[in-house]
C-alpha cells in the first residue's frame, strides 16, 4: 500500500508539474491568437496590441515584433522611405559625432558576429540616424541617440527603423532632442517626486546625499539599451515603452529604485556612494515585476498630478502635451492586407518584412551560420531573428504570422 501511495503521489506531481508547465504555453498561444486577430481586423485593434505589449512577456518574437511594433507608431510597412544612399553623410554637421558613437557601440551587436557583418550594420546604424535628422531640422542629435536606433535596426531592418525613429523621434523622444539639455532635466525632474509619494524615507535619503537624478540620465535617454547587457530585455522594456504613455521609462526608473531600497538605504549617505550604487543597473533584475510596479505607479501618480509640484510647472513637455493625439491617430490604421491591396498597383520599394527573413530559430546551428552570411544581403532583421529564439511551438508562430 505505501509503495502504490508513494507512486500515486509522485505520478500526482507529475501531472501537476505538466499543467504548470502547459499554462505558460497556453497564455502564449491565447496571445498569439489575440495579436493575430488585431491586426486583421479593420481597423486594427491598437488596444489589443498595446495591451499584448504590455502585458507579461510582452511580444514574446523579434518576428511578432516586426508586425506589431509599426502599428503602435501608426507606420505603413507599405510605404516606408527609401534606403539612404551616400550623400546623406556629405556635409551633414552631425556625421563626425555620429560616426564616434557608432564606432563605439560594439557591445550592442550581437556576440559571435564577424568583423564585416558588423560594419554592415554600423554603416545602416550611421545611415538611419542622419536620415531621420535630415528630414527632421527641428531635432538636434544627442549621444544616447544611437543606442535606440541600434536596437530597433536589429529587430526591423534599416527602412522600417528610419520610419519608427521618424515618429518616435518627433514624439516620445521628442523633448531629448532640443539644442539644450533643459527638456531633459525637465523629464528627469519627474522621478524624485515619484519616490516622495511612495517611499519618503528613500526620497529624503537620496535627497540628503545630493545625488539628484543623474544616475538615471542614460537609462532615460537610450530607453536602457545603453545598460542593460541582454538584447531581450531591451526589446522587452521596448515593447512597453512604445505602448505606453512617454514618461513610463521615469515610472520604470522610480520602480527600479524602489526595488533597490535596501542596498540604497545600506549605502553611505553621500552623492559618490549613491550615485555609484544606483548609476549600475543590476542585470539580474525581475523586469516583469518592474514593469508591473510601474503601471501602478503610473496609475496611481499620473503625470498629470506630479506636474502640480512647483518644480515642473516651469516647462511645457511636447511629448507629453501631443501624446493623447498621437493615440488617436494610431486608432485608425488598415491591416496590412488591405494595404498590400492599396499598394500593389503602384511601383514601390517592397515592405519592411522583406528586409526580415522570418527563420526559426535554435533548431540547428547551421541555420545561424546561414543567417550570419545572409546578413549584409537581409538587412539587420535577419539577424535579429536569431537573437530571439521562437523557444516554443515555432510552427504555430508562422502559421500565424505568414
Amino acid at each position: 500500500m505505501r509503495k502504490g501511495r508513494r507512486l500515486s503521489l509522485r505520478g500526482s506531481a507529475t501531472v501537476s508539474g505538466s499543467r504548470r508547465a502547459a499554462e505558460p504555453e497556453s497564455k502564449k498561444k491565447k496571445k498569439l491568437v489575440a495579436i493575430h486577430q488585431a491586426l486583421n481586423v479593420d481597423p486594427v485593434d491598437v488596444e489589443t496590441l498595446r495591451q499584448s505589449a504590455i502585458s507579461e512577456g510582452g511580444l514574446l518574437t523579434d518576428d511578432i515584433r516586426r508586425k506589431v511594433w509599426p502599428k503602435l507608431l501608426n507606420v505603413n510597412a507599405y510605404n516606408l522611405p527609401p534606403k539612404p544612399g551616400k550623400d546623406i553623410r556629405e556635409g551633414h554637421k552631425d556625421y563626425n559625432q555620429v560616426l564616434m558613437d557608432v564606432q563605439r557601440s560594439l557591445r550592442r551587436f550581437p556576440q559571435g558576429m564577424s568583423p564585416e557583418e558588423r560594419g554592415v550594420l554600423q554603416e545602416q546604424l550611421i545611415n538611419v540616424i542622419l536620415y531621420v535628422l535630415q528630414r527632421n531640422i527641428q531635432l538636434h542629435y544627442y549621444q544616447g541617440y544611437h543606442d535606440i536606433v541600434v536596437t530597433f535596426l536589429l529587430v526591423v531592418g534599416e527602412r522600417m527603423a528610419i520610419a519608427l525613429m521618424d515618429i518616435l523621434s518627433s514624439h516620445h523622444l521628442r523633448d531629448f532632442m532640443d539644442p539644450t539639455m533643459d527638456s531633459t532635466k525637465h523629464i528627469l525632474n519627474y522621478l524624485m517626486p515619484i519616490l516622495q509619494r511612495v517611499n519618503p524615507q528613500l526620497h529624503d535619503f537620496i535627497q540628503r546625499a545630493e545625488v539628484g537624478t543623474i544616475f538615471a540620465l542614460s537609462w532615460l535617454i537610450t530607453w536602457y539599451g545603453h545598460v542593460l547587457s541582454k538584447f531581450r530585455h531591451t526589446v522587452r522594456l521596448y515593447d512597453f515603452f512604445l505602448a505606453s504613455h512617454p514618461l513610463m521609462p521615469v515610472y520604470v526608473a522610480a520602480a527600479i529604485v524602489l526595488h533597490r531600497e535596501e542596498e540604497v538605504l545600506k549605502c553611505d549617505c553621500d552623492m559618490a556612494s549613491v550615485h555609484q550604487l544606483l548609476s549600475k543597473i543590476p542585470q539580474d533584475l525581475p523586469y516583469e515585476t518592474l514593469i508591473i510596479k510601474a503601471e501602478e505607479l503610473f496609475s496611481h501618480h499620473p503625470p498629470l498630478e506630479l506636474a502640480k509640484q512647483a518644480a515642473l510647472q516651469l516647462r511645457k513637455s511636447i511629448a507629453i502635451s501631443t501624446f493623447q493625439d498621437f493615440q488617436v491617430a494610431t486608432s485608425r490604421q488598415r491591416p496590412d492586407a488591405v494595404l498590400r491591396e492599396q499598394f500593389k498597383e503602384k511601383p514601390r520599394l517592397p515592405p519592411a518584412d522583406a528586409d526580415a527573413a522570418a527563420l526559426p530559430v535554435g533548431a540547428n546551428q547551421l541555420v545561424k551560420v546561414a543567417v550570419w552570411g545572409l546578413t549584409a544581403t537581409l538587412g539587420a532583421a535577419a539577424l535579429a531573428v536569431v537573437n530571439t529564439a521562437v523557444e516554443w511551438a515555432p510552427e504555430f508562430v508562422f502559421q500565424l504570422f505568414p
